[in-house]
């Protein structure tokens, strides 16, 4: 078994209906831009209001990705 290294980045995904949706935006994005997605965890989660009422969810990402081999 090879050894591999891999990255951590942060993200912040919103949604209008829930904290899971706004995780799996933020995860299905990143998706399409980079490669070997491996595990994410939700490290927050806090909404946006606006005239006393939640108009957005927002969840806190962090989302690990192994390098290429060069």
């Amino acid at each position: 078994m090879s050894e591999s290294i891999y990255k951590v980045i942060e993200l912040i995904g919103s949604s209008t209906t829930s904290w899971e949706d706004a995780a799996k935006h933020a995860v299905e994005r990143a998706a399409s831009t980079l490669e070997d997605l491996r595990i994410a965890e939700v490290s927050a989660m806090d909404m946006k209001i606006e005239e006393g009422k939640v108009v957005a969810y927002r969840t806190k990402v962090k989302l690990s990705f192994r390098f290429r081999e060069e």
